[in-house]
C-alpha cells in the first residue's frame, strides 16, 4: 500500500508532526524550517499533504497563512482540532536547581508565564518547540531547559522536568490538512459541512455588508470570518471565510453566488467534513 507523504513545518517533534502522528499512520514525512517552503512542497508534489496550523484558541490566527492561503491556492481536504500541552524539557542529568534559562517559541514562552515567573527564569526565543528542544540536546549546558512536546523529548533524549505547564488548559490548535488536487466529499445529509473562501471585496461603499447579506436571506451560518491586508498595500483587503454547510446545498449555493456578484475575486479553498471537536464545545 502507497504510504501517504506529509510536510508540516518546523523540526521533527513539532506539534504539526504530533497532528501528523494522529491523522497518518506510517507516513512518509517531510520536517520543514518554513511555512513557505510547507506549501511549496505540496505545491511542486501534488502526491504530497500538507498539515498546518491556522488558528490558537488562546493566541489567535496563526501569523502568514493567511497570506500563503491566496498566494498558492492549496484546496483543504479535512480539519482537525488538537489540544496543546507543554511541557519543560532538560538535559538528563539536569535537575530544577540547575535551571536558570528556558528556551522556545515566542507564543509557548507567553502560554507558560505562571512556571517561567514562578522559577524566575530567563528566556530565550526560538523559532519553533521542537527547534528548541533539538539545540538543548546539542548542548551540555545543564542551565537551559526547552518548552516543548512529549515526542520532542523522546526524539531528543531529554527528560521531561514538569508535564502541561501551560496557563490554560483549553489550549487547542486548529489545523487545516491541504494538497494540490481538486476534491471533496459527497454531501450527505447525516454530515456537517465546513465551506472555506478567500474573497476580496470590491472598493464601493457598503461592499462588506452587501457581500454577507446573502448568508443572512439564505439562512447560513458563518463560523469564522477574518480581514487581512493584501501584502505591501494599505487599501486593500482579503477576507477568510468559513461557513456551516456543503457547496452542493441550495443555500450555501445561493449565498455564494450573491457572495461573488459583489466582490472583486473570489477562491473556493475546500468544503470537508466539521470536526467532532466542534460539537464537544
Amino acid at each position: 500500500m502507497k504510504k501517504n507523504k506529509i510536510a508540516f513545518q518546523g523540526e521533527q517533534g513539532a506539534y504539526s508532526h504530533i497532528a501528523c502522528q494522529v491523522l497518518f499512520k506510517d507516513a512518509v514525512i517531510k520536517a520543514c524550517p518554513t511555512f513557505e517552503e510547507t506549501f511549496r512542497t505540496a505545491y511542486d508534489d501534488e502526491n504530497y499533504k500538507i498539515i498546518v496550523p491556522i488558528e490558537n484558541s488562546l493566541a489567535g490566527r496563526i501569523a502568514d497563512i493567511h497570506y500563503l492561503l491566496p498566494k498558492y491556492k492549496l484546496q483543504i481536504y479535512a480539519e482537525h482540532f488538537q489540544v496543546v500541552e507543554h511541557n519543560l524539557l532538560v538535559k538528563q542529568n539536569a535537575d530544577l536547581k540547575d535551571i536558570k534559562y528556558v528556551r522556545s517559541h515566542a507564543q509557548a514562552i507567553d502560554q507558560c508565564q505562571n512556571i517561567i515567573q514562578k522559577h524566575k527564569f530567563e528566556t530565550i526565543i526560538s523559532a519553533d518547540t521542537a527547534g528548541s528542544a533539538k539545540e538543548l540536546s546539542k548542548s551540555e549546558d545543564k542551565s537551559i531547559a526547552a518548552i516543548a512536546s512529549k515526542l520532542s523529548a523522546k526524539i531528543y533524549d531529554l527528560k521531561i522536568l514538569m508535564e502541561n505547564i501551560e496557563d490554560e488548559s483549553q489550549n487547542v490548535t486548529r489545523f487545516l490538512i491541504m494538497g494540490k488536487k481538486v476534491k471533496q466529499p459527497e454531501y450527505q445529509k447525516d454530515k456537517k459541512y465546513i465551506t472555506t473562501c478567500i474573497f476580496r471585496v470590491k472598493s464601493v461603499y457598503a461592499a462588506l455588508y452587501k457581500c454577507l447579506g446573502g448568508f443572512a436571506t439564505n439562512q447560513v451560518n458563518l463560523t469564522k470570518l477574518e480581514s487581512f491586508s493584501v501584502k505591501n498595500t494599505f487599501d486593500q483587503t482579503n477576507f477568510y471565510l468559513d461557513v456551516e454547510g456543503h457547496i452542493e446545498q441550495i443555500q450555501v449555493q445561493k449565498a455564494l453566488e450573491e457572495l461573488g456578484f459583489h466582490t472583486q475575486s473570489l477562491n473556493i479553498l475546500g468544503v470537508y467534513e466539521s470536526s467532532a471537536f466542534r460539537q464537544k464545545k
